[in-house]
C-alpha cells in the first residue's frame, strides 16, 4: 500500500493550501464546512447559492484544500463598482495556520485582474473574531449603514 506524502510549508511543519476554483465533486464538502463554521442561515439554501455563483463569476469560487481535504472556500465577487467577499471559511481545526490569509490574498489578486478598486465584505456585528482577523488583513471599519431586501425566496436546489 503506497502511502500518500503530506505536502507541508518547510517553515513551519504545516499543510500547505492548495487553491482552486469550486468543482461541482466539492458541493456537499463546501456545505458541510459552511456548516461547520456557522455561516449557514434559513433564509440562504447553501445549493441555492452555490448554483447562483456558479451562474456568475464561477472563477472568483474558490476553495482550499490540505492534503486533499477541503478546509477553505470564498466567494469574490465585482459588478464593476466595488468587489464583495462571501463565504470565508476555514475548518475549526485548520484555523490559525495562515489559509485564510491566503485565500483571501487570491481573491483580491483576482478582483485585481479585473481592476476592481476596493474591496467590501459583511460580518455580523457580534463576531468580534472574524472581525479582528480582516482588520489584520488590513481590512477597516466603513461608517455605513448595511441594508437588504430579499428578492427572492430560497428553494432548496439540487445541483447535476
Amino acid at each position: 500500500m503506497k502511502r500518500r506524502q503530506r505536502r507541508v510549508d518547510a517553515t513551519n511543519g504545516t499543510p500547505l493550501l492548495k487553491i482552486r476554483a469550486f468543482q461541482c465533486s466539492d458541493e456537499s464538502a463546501v456545505i458541510a464546512l459552511w456548516h461547520q463554521c456557522d455561516l449557514i442561515r434559513p433564509w440562504n439554501d447553501p445549493k441555492t447559492d452555490i448554483y447562483r455563483k456558479l451562474a456568475a463569476q464561477p472563477n472568483l469560487f474558490l476553495v482550499g484544500t490540505a492534503n486533499g481535504e477541503l478546509v477553505a472556500t470564498v466567494m469574490a465577487g465585482y459588478e464593476g463598482h466595488r468587489g464583495w467577499i462571501n463565504y470565508l471559511a476555514v475548518h475549526p481545526a485548520h484555523r490559525r495556520k495562515g489559509y485564510g490569509r491566503q485565500i483571501m490574498e487570491r481573491a483580491a489578486r483576482l478582483l485585481r485582474r479585473l481592476h476592481c478598486p476596493k474591496i467590501n465584505l459583511q460580518v455580523r456585528a457580534t463576531n468580534r473574531a472574524v472581525i479582528q482577523f480582516y482588520q489584520r488583513l488590513g481590512y477597516s471599519i466603513d461608517e455605513v449603514v448595511s441594508l437588504g431586501k430579499r428578492l427572492e425566496r430560497d428553494e432548496p436546489r439540487v445541483m447535476g
